[in-house]
């Protein structure tokens, strides 16, 4: 017998991943009224409710479900909602489409912003919007628009996870803030992304990365000594923001899967930047000194940074002592492994400006693939310092299958950072057209 999924079902679905099951198919887990929820209900057994069995990994060819089959995604079936803007909000929901979940992002009429940030562009869309927008279904709706409106509350009323990184108090004024959707919906995640968080004196200031960055302190250790502060190249929080953000939408809803009930997420670009600057306010707080600014180096360790070389540049990280002693050895001086001033790290550390003149005196002396031989050779982690053409271009990242094609467009872009089963999860569709899905759900577009 065939099962169909009810949206009972739709909005209680068991988080999962199956081992072994082919293609996209979902079996459902199980059929509970809202309000009579068991904690920690069983699920029974996908071939009983019209699943496909599961296939052993000892029967399963290994080549066949690499080329042929994929695990079910994990979200298969979650439901998702986006109202979000540039980065943060629109990178949280691409990691859970890109996990299985349906993704629906809603747009105002002229579009998310990041559609414009170019060039470069593809199809006329900006590549940063290509970039954090697959796997993504687009609804355009005027939310001044009481129609729209109405249909928006509708449809969030069967939501398993709304996601929003919009200006501090918007959806408040529209009827869309947290309390009033998980009125409509008690087992919603409500998921905000915030530039300084959801409380304190700045809850309400906007905030881009470069603003934040500043403010978090991550100017004031980024850089070398000789020139003034700098910000972190990427967009390290906007991009970290949403990996927080979707990792606190999968506790949610795991701890759903217990209570019925759902829960508002918080975080924010500010405490993202703390977070990812955990060390060097362990080592403030215990010493009230401020980390020096270091080219590529580290104020705690040496070896750790980029040398010059006859030819380039390569980093190297020595990072124990052991491995100093190697390095120590490959420079044509052993003895500077076992000399008391460069014994341990923290004797290193105490004579910094008698040593890394002395090992920056050496690696001028050969260039950077000859050294690169030498280190590899005696077990020293070492790199190139790469370009994005290197990158792409090599093998590694091939073997890994990093770059993907984004269907639709003659566009590739950067899969997600994980496998299950030894399979990357796929970029089923490119980013969407503006509106492509309202006549699909019925949403009424802007007059």
């Amino acid at each position: 017998m065939r099962h169909r999924a009810s949206r009972t079902l739709r909005a209680s679905v068991a988080i999962g991943s199956v081992s072994g099951i082919c293609g996209p198919l979902l079996g459902p887990a199980w059929i509970v009224p809202r309000g009579k929820e068991r904690l920690n209900p069983a699920p029974p057994r996908l071939d009983r409710l019209g699943g496909p069995r599961p296939v052993s990994a000892a029967k399963r060819p290994a080549q066949t479900f690499q080329k042929e089959c994929r695990p079910m995604l994990p979200l298969q079936g979650v439901k998702v909602v986006e109202i979000g803007q540039n980065l943060a909000g629109p990178y949280a929901s691409e990691i859970l489409a890109m996990l299985g979940a349906e993704v629906v992002k809603i747009e105002r009429p002229e579009g998310d912003d990041a559609r414009g940030w170019g060039p470069p562009l593809n199809a006329g869309i900006a590549t940063s919007f290509h970039a954090v927008n697959r796997n993504k279904r687009s609804v355009v709706l005027d939310l001044k628009d009481k129609e729209a409106l109405a249909w928006l509350r509708g449809f969030l009323a069967d939501t398993d996870v709304f996601i929003q990184n919009m200006r501090p108090g918007s959806l408040d004024k529209m009827g869309l803030g947290a309390e009033a959707v998980r009125a409509l919906n008690p087992r919603l995640i409500y998921c905000s992304l915030h530039a300084f968080g959801a409380v304190g004196p700045m809850a309400l200031k906007p905030g881009y990365e470069p603003i934040v960055q500043a403010f978090a302190g991550m100017f004031s250790v980024n850089g070398s000594a000789e020139v003034p502060p700098a910000r972190v190249g990427m967009q390290v929080l906007d991009l970290g923001t949403g990996v927080w953000a979707a990792l606190g939408c999968l506790a949610a809803l795991q701890r759903r899967h217990a209570t019925g009930e759902g829960a508002t997420v918080d975080t924010s670009l500010f405490e993202t930047g703390m977070g990812w600057m955990a060390q060097h306010f362990a080592g403030y707080f215990e010493s009230g000194r401020q980390p020096p600014r270091h080219r590529s180096g580290n104020p705690k360790l040496i070896v750790f940074q980029a040398f010059d070389t006859a030819d380039g540049e390569i980093v190297v990280a020595a990072a124990n002592d052991r491995l100093f002693a190697k390095f120590a050895a490959v420079l044509g001086h052993p003895e500077w492994g076992t000399d008391p001033r460069f014994r341990t790290n923290k004797d290193r550390i105490a004579h910094r400006e008698v040593i890394l003149p002395l090992l920056s005196a050496e690696m001028l002396k050969r260039g950077s693939e000859d050294w690169a031989e030498a280190l590899e050779a005696a077990g020293i982690p070492c790199s190139p310092i790469n370009d994005l053409a290197a990158v792409a271009a090599h093998p590694q990242t091939a073997a890994l299958g990093m770059i993907q094609p984004m269907p639709g467009y003659d566009a590739r872009g950067i899969g997600l950072p994980m496998s299950i089963d030894g399979v990357r999860p796929p970029v089923e569709r490119g980013a969407p057209a503006l509106g492509e899905a309202n006549a699909a759900l019925g949403a009424p577009m802007p007059k």
